[in-house]
Formats: structure tokens, sequence, C-alpha cells
């Protein structure tokens, strides 16, 4: 019985312990909780660029300070001031946006031509529905269109929310990823050496293969987001469409935040037919259709360049991660898997000591 007692005690102290560190824990994320966001994407913004930041150390006599300044500098420019831009014109158009959707009351659907019907498999259909429309009366079909309108308009400025908070968000964003960049290499020591105790060398494996998972699904989004934007933006310039640079940051918005540039492309497209020019329209749909499906392809290719995974992995958790997690999922997503599939192989492939 006396022998018990020390274990007693030590099992007693060890929960005591236990309780004490998750109340901890749960105390700091909850006072962390509401900067989540910007630390999120601020160590994703580090991790895909702390390379950039090496070349900019070098090129300026080894000065941390300096390459952090410029850093800084190029993440208001390059990312936050685009993004910013686009918002607020969006924002400080809704007037004019509003003033349009009065104006449907006048709207009329021309005949559709006659190569529509032509098309393969869906060409009837889309002649029905269109002549369908097209007869109906402009006030008929504006009582049609105007509530979608509305909601969409309304939705749209929901989402985008108070521009002054929105711009505190990126602000923060910078502030903490230019912290980051100070103090890089004793984050990662610290992650690494957190990473060692729990999984000895396998734990310093995953930290690496999620550091390279980041970087390679930044380079995938933004790369697959410059290039929707670019074939998307050629369209609209070269159709014509009134307000293509402004239509263009609006589509270099959506491709990041994985809406794709069907948003602007598709009403693009039903004006130019609207202003009865079938040519131009179909060469703007071929164009949308392209930038609006090229992302299945570019993107994992982009994100298997820097990470060796299976490439039904890196889809997998880029939609999972994106359904799951929204926009931050993208970069979640594909790490979780890269370093569960990782320790997996490890575990099982592993040669068992001998005895």
């Amino acid at each position: 019985m006396t022998r018990q007692e020390p274990t007693t005690r030590d099992i007693t102290r060890t929960t005591l312990a236990v309780l004490f560190i998750g109340v901890l824990i749960m105390t700091s994320f909850w006072i962390l909780r509401p900067f989540f966001t910007s630390i999120i994407w601020a160590l994703i913004i580090v991790l895909a660029t702390w390379p950039v930041l090496l070349t900019f150390q070098r090129w300026l006599w080894g000065r941390r300070g300096l390459a952090i300044a410029v850093m800084t500098v190029i993440l208001l420019m390059v990312v936050m001031a685009p993004l910013i831009v686009a918002v607020s014109a969006i924002v400080l158009k809704a007037n004019d946006i509003a003033s349009g959707i009065k104006s449907l009351g006048a709207f009329s659907i021309p005949q559709p031509p006659i190569w529509v019907s032509t098309l393969p498999v869906i060409g009837s259909r889309i002649d029905e529905l269109w002549r369908h429309y097209a007869s109906l009366p402009p006030e008929e079909l504006a009582a049609l269109v105007v509530p979608y309108a509305r909601t969409v308009l309304n939705w749209f400025l929901a989402q985008t929310g108070s521009l002054a908070a929105m711009m505190l968000q990126f602000l923060l964003t910078v502030i903490i990823a230019a912290v980051m960049y100070a103090g890089g290499e004793k984050a990662a020591a610290g992650i690494t050496a957190f990473a060692v105790r729990l999984a000895g060398q396998n734990g310093e494996q995953a930290v690496v293969l999620a550091g390279k998972a980041v970087r390679s699904v930044a380079l995938g989004v933004v790369g697959t987001a410059i290039a929707q934007t670019a074939i998307g933006s050629a369209g609209l310039f070269v159709c014509g469409v009134p307000g293509a640079p402004l239509l263009t940051a609006v589509v270099f918005v959506l491709c990041l935040a994985q809406l794709g540039p069907i948003l602007v492309l598709l009403p693009s497209v039903i004006w130019i037919y609207w202003k009865g020019e079938p040519l131009w329209g179909t060469v703007l749909l071929i164009v949308m259709i392209v930038a609006n499906t090229i992302d299945n392809f570019v993107r994992p290719v982009l994100i298997r360049k820097g990470v060796d995974l299976p490439l039904i992995l890196i889809i997998a958790g880029v939609i999972g991660g994106l359904i799951s997690f929204g926009a931050v999922g993208l970069f979640i997503g594909p790490v979780v898997l890269a370093v569960t599939y990782t320790l997996m192989k490890e575990w099982v492939y592993r040669s068992e000591d001998p005895q």
C-alpha cells in the first residue's frame, strides 16, 4: 500500500500538469484567434518568398533590415495595392452598377444567330432557350433579371465589407510577415526542434516537406492566377470590352480567390452577343473556356515542381482544402496530406532494426 502512494501522487501531478498546459494552450489560441487569418497568410507569404528575401539580402551587402524593407514595399505594391485598388474601384462604382440595374427595364435580347442551332449536342437546346427569352417583353425579362442582378451586387458588397477593415487586415498581414522575415531562422530552428522531439528524424523531414509544400502551392496558386488573368485580359482587350483594365484587375482577384474568371468573362460574352457581334462573342467564349479550365492542369503541375508527391494527392489536397477551409485551405490541404503521406510512407517501408 505504501508503495502505491507515490505513484498515485505522480498520476495526480501529471494529470494536473497536462490539464494546466491544455488550459494555457486553449487560452493562447483564444487570445490569438482574431489574428489567425493574418498570421496564416503571413506565414504562407514568408515561406513562399523566403528565397527572394535571401537574394535581396545578398544584393544589399548582407543587410537583413534593408532586405526586409524591400520585401515589405514589394508586398504592398505588388500584392496588396492591386487588390485594394480593384476592390475599392468596384465599391466606388456600386452606384453606377445599381443605376445600370435600374435601366434593365428597357433591356431586350435579340434573336439567336443561325449558327447557334448547328452546335453539336447542345446547340438545339441553347437555341430553344435563347428564342424563349428573346420573345419575352422587356418588362417580363427585366422582372426575371433584376432580382438576380441585385442579389449578386448585394452579395458582393456584403463580401467586400468595409474597405477600411480590409485594408487593416492586409496591413496587419504585411507587418506580421516583416516580423517573420526578421526572425525566420530562429523560428524555423524552434519548429524543427519541436518536430524532432515529437517524431525524431521524421519530424525534421516533415517540417522541410511542409515548407516545400507551402512554397509549391503558393507558386501554383499565384502562377495559375497570372496565367488565367493573362488569357482572360487578352480576350477582353482584343474583343473590345469596355473597362478592360479594371476587369483585368477583378479577374486577378477572383482567380486568387479561386472563384475563376468566369464571373467576369461570362457577362462580357453575353454583352458582346447582345451587341450583335457573334464573331467576337465566340472568340471571347473560347477564351473564357480556356481561362476557366486551365487551372485544372497548370496548378497541379506547378505544385508538383516543388514537392514530389502523387498528382492525385496534390489535387485532393487543393480541392479538399478549399472546400473545408476556404482559400487558406488551398495551402493547408496539400501540406497536411504531404506530411501525412511522407510519415506514413516512412513508417510502412522503414526497415526494422535488427534485434
